[in-house]
């Protein structure tokens, strides 16, 4: 909303210093510091309010050590990141932009269903919560939106580069024409020509195959939505690890959506460009601001939980981020910390069904899943857990901004 009160007064009134809102890098600057001043000075009187409702962290008794302290500690802390993070995008992006509205629409989508989860556990008394099968259908609708919005919208183009050979003067002469169009192409790190379009997996359809590529494109979404956001959700078991690296990882997709969206710097970096998309580092800021703030918070020993509601929240947002900006196959390096918590749970449950099935008994590959329960199990203080698995996110961080140009 400010950033269409200072074009008017640019533009119109033509007042000194009004032009300023028009640059990327100042708004999302002053989104980062807003967003970070209201999670810490508004996020206390949030967790007194929580505690006050009594919206305290029903848990669940698992043999680890110092778990029976955090007993009633403030859950639902997501609230914290969503509120942090929406008053800065509503005040400083282009709220015409897809990308803006879909990230919007996401966070709300997200954390309904978290806000929703947690009343069930905190308020019905119902360890369990939101029915697995109504999250995942819940991950679905939204992957089907964003899916369909990203495929069928007119302003969701890319930049492509259509190199043409002439002769002259008995020379060859080389020639790149750009055109902007609708396209599925996406981005596959670590190869020479890395790109990929999800419509010619369907090329042996037939010469029309373009028109039915939403049916590879649309599911894909689906998967890394539904993906993401679980692993985000059990990641979030220690305090400070979800918020941690989350902002770790969002702080790369800021980095790959500004130079997606600025045609010179995807121009010299020789990388796809996407219009429009530069929008989405504004949110992001504010997205990296809200959690670090959280994070004040949220450290060991943690005075609040984000619960679902922030949990699930944070992975639809990466998953959309990622998807928005064609780097969707990073992910499995980016968040690879969130896919080895997922993976983990996948592999305990399966190998113990399958031995005890074939033996009788039940056996285990970690002591305990998701996968930073194994090492609290294995004697580490959580919070040298968490500064370890911050220090690997850092780490797949650096990896997944050398792939801008380590093909």
């Amino acid at each position: 909303m400010l950033y269409y009160l200072f074009e008017y007064l640019d533009k119109t009134l033509e007042i000194p210093g009004t032009g300023v809102f028009q640059y990327i890098t100042f708004r999302s600057a002053l989104a980062l510091i807003l967003s970070l001043m209201i999670s810490t000075i508004y996020g206390k009187k949030i967790i007194t309010f929580l505690r006050n409702q009594q919206v305290g962290e029903t848990v669940r008794e698992l043999g680890l050590d110092g778990q029976a302290q955090k007993a009633g500690t403030p859950t639902m802390g997501g609230l914290i990141i969503i509120i942090a993070m929406l008053i800065p995008v509503l005040l400083l992006t282009k709220l015409n932009n897809i990308y803006i509205i879909l990230l919007i629409v996401t966070t709300l989508w997200m954390g309904t269903i978290g806000f929703i989860d947690d009343y069930i556990k905190i308020f019905k008394k119902d360890k369990q919560g939101l029915k697995g099968i109504f999250k995942v259908i819940g991950q679905v609708g939204l992957g089907i939106i964003v899916g369909s919005v990203l495929y069928f919208h007119p302003e969701v183009t890319v930049r492509e580069r259509a190199i043409e050979s002439t002769a002259v003067n008995q020379s060859e002469n080389i020639v790149s024409n750009y055109t902007e169009s609708k396209s599925t192409l996406t981005t596959i790190p670590f190869t020479k020509n890395n790109e990929l379009d999800y419509a010619k997996i369907i090329e042996w359809t037939g010469d029309d195959y373009n028109k039915w590529a939403w049916l590879v494109f649309i599911p894909i979404v689906i998967f890394i939505i539904t993906a993401v956001s679980n692993g985000a959700n059990l990641t979030d078991g220690i305090d400070g690890l979800a918020a941690g690296t989350s902002a770790i990882s969002v702080l790369a997709l800021g980095i790959f959506t500004f130079v997606s969206g600025n045609i010179i710097l995807s121009n010299y970096l020789n990388i796809m460009y996407i219009p429009n998309s530069g929008e989405m580092t504004v949110f992001i800021s504010a997205f990296v601001g809200a959690l670090v703030g959280f994070l004040w918070y949220n450290s060991y020993p943690a005075s609040v939980f984000m619960g679902d509601t922030g949990s699930l929240t944070i992975g639809g947002i990466i998953a959309v981020l990622a998807i928005s900006t064609r780097k969707e196959m990073l992910l499995p390096v980016l968040c690879a910390i969130f896919f080895a918590e997922n993976l983990s749970v996948i592999l305990q449950v399966f190998y113990f069904k399958y031995t005890k099935n074939r033996f009788g008994e039940g056996k285990r590959i970690f002591l305990m899943s998701p996968l930073h329960h194994h090492y609290q199990k294995k004697g580490y203080h959580e919070t040298k857990i968490v500064t370890r698995f911050w220090i690997v996110a850092i780490m797949l961080a650096i990896v997944s901004i050398v792939t801008l140009k380590l093909r």
